[in-house]
């Protein structure tokens, strides 16, 4: 339920997996990075999550002394619980500055203390953001399935936290461990790449820039963590695939076809 994938000294890194019932939604991870009395959640999930989720934290930190809430993008899964966030918290919302007008669609507009100053928005080309004495860098992963897609790189423990980047189709209950060998989780993952990933340009620009980085771990929000060799196996693999857009043809734009919806 929960893993810690880093601890030195105050700096404390957390993942949460297991929260979604059975079948319910899709799997999905959560994670903690704490530093002192400062404390940072990445993709906190919707409303399927939110509780499991508060009671995980309780262990590490009081949930409304969180001082910021990270958010890679703009679907339920990632936000679908900010207005709880901004109703029990006093956090504050980190997201692409494409989404800072839409993320306050799931907000009630009768909420009190849930204006645009809650909102941390981040520019395209992110940036870095304080959590006490350490940071957070704010990248850029656009079209990496969302257009203003980002990812965090926790500086303190080297932790890339990859957003949907990475991800794996996991089952219900499947244990949480690093992956030895990238070729085992393949079968798990290509699928989901070749279709949310928008272009072949956009992963080799993503790839270029984590090399930059060297993480000593690279962390989705759906799946199993890496590290070691399994990181470059990974990236040599992303810098390759054809997806998205790269697979298009005209027989994906037919105005008549006999499959019937309903």
């Amino acid at each position: 339920m929960a893993t810690v994938l880093f601890e030195s000294g105050d700096h404390r890194c957390v993942v949460f997996n297991g929260l979604v019932r059975g079948d319910d939604g899709i799997q999905a991870n959560q994670f903690l990075i704490q530093h002192g009395h400062h404390s940072a959640v990445i993709d906190p999930g919707g409303a399927l999550v939110y509780t499991p989720l508060m009671l995980a934290l309780g262990s590490y930190v009081p949930p409304h002394e969180i001082d910021l809430v990270l958010c890679s993008h703009q679907d339920p899964d990632i936000i679908g619980s900010v207005d709880k966030w901004l109703l029990y918290s006093q956090a504050r919302i980190v997201c692409s500055r494409l989404w800072g007008r839409f993320v306050p669609h799931v907000v009630p507009g009768y909420m009190q203390n849930a204006g645009k100053d809650r909102y941390v928005l981040a520019g395209d080309r992110g940036g870095e953001i304080a959590l006490g004495e350490c940071s957070v860098r704010v990248l850029p992963a656009h079209f990496m399935h969302s257009v203003g897609n980002l990812s965090f790189y926790d500086v303190e423990s080297r932790i890339l936290f990859s957003g949907d980047i990475g991800a794996a189709l996991i089952p219900s209950g499947d244990p949480y461990h690093f992956v030895e060998d990238l070729e085992q989780i393949l079968p798990k993952m290509t699928g989901f790449h070749r279709r949310y990933m928008a272009s072949n340009r956009a992963t080799r620009l993503w790839v270029k820039m984590v090399r930059q980085l060297d993480p000593a771990m690279i962390v989705p929000q759906h799946g199993l963590p890496m590290q070691g060799k399994v990181i470059g196996q990974f990236l040599s693999w992303l810098e390759d695939l054809q997806c998205g857009v790269d697979l298009l043809t005209e027989a994906d734009y037919q105005p008549f076809t006999d499959e019937k919806i309903a």
